[in-house]
């Protein structure tokens, strides 16, 4: 399934996922641009054995890749997939949470994705680039804030056809399928970052208090004969 869009209004402005969405274009035609894509993937790619092993390399320290790593995208296929997810949920995630703390919660779900899957493999030397751990975060937290917000989604099955689920059908089955391929060690593809990502984006929006919807700059929360997001 491939979201094309949610029908989920936003109740605010939201720049920040518009700020990050340009910074990764800009560093991407950047990348393609250079005459050494791989010197740059290189030395601002987050590296696990820099950080356990404490390891030197002609880069940024372990602990700044670990954010600009976030910016940075393996090809055409790595960076419109990203884009795509981050353009149809990121929005509504910033709404909830409000700019500063989407901001935090962005940079949060990117490092800890990344740490995650470098726990499980801290003496690789390859560079982990790219900003799906931190959508990974985004698409936690909107299964926990918006599970029944409607999803146009595209199926390709024999045939092309579009259809409109709930948020939680799209999340949870895009969980399951990072877990479906842990088993492929040929993969090039951080597995593990994805699930991790997903995990924390998902409990930050629980313990954030924020059940809430900004409304003309003022904060309007649920009270306790409100309804949650599952009900």
């Amino acid at each position: 399934m491939i979201p094309l869009k949610d029908e989920n209004k936003t109740n605010n402005k939201c720049y920040i996922r518009l700020v990050i969405l340009v910074i990764c274009t800009l560093v991407f035609f950047f990348q393609i641009l250079s005459s050494d894509n791989n010197y740059w993937i290189y030395f601002f790619g987050f590296k696990p054995l820099s950080l356990f092993q404490n390891v030197t390399y002609p880069s940024f320290p372990g602990y700044l890749t670990l954010i600009t790593s976030l910016f940075l995208h393996g090809g055409w296929m790595h960076f419109l997939g990203n884009m795509l997810y981050l353009w149809i949920f990121a929005d509504n995630v910033e709404d909830k949470l409000g700019m500063k703390r989407f901001i935090f919660f962005y940079l949060l779900s990117g490092i800890f994705a990344s740490l995650t899957q470098a726990f499980f493999n801290f003496n690789s030397e390859v560079p982990m680039i790219g900003a799906s751990g931190s959508i990974a975060g985004v698409l936690g937290a909107y299964l926990y804030f918006f599970p029944k917000a409607k999803v146009l989604v595209l199926i390709p099955f024999f045939i092309f056809f579009t259809v409109k689920v709930s948020a939680y059908i799209l999340l949870i089955f895009w969980f399951l399928y990072q877990f479906l391929n842990l088993s492929n060690v040929d993969s090039s593809v951080a597995w593990l970052a994805h699930i991790g990502g997903f995990i924390f984006g998902y409990f930050f929006a629980v313990f954030s208090g924020s059940n809430n919807t900004k409304k003309k700059g003022k904060t309007i929360f649920l009270d306790k004969n409100e309804k949650g997001p599952w009900d």
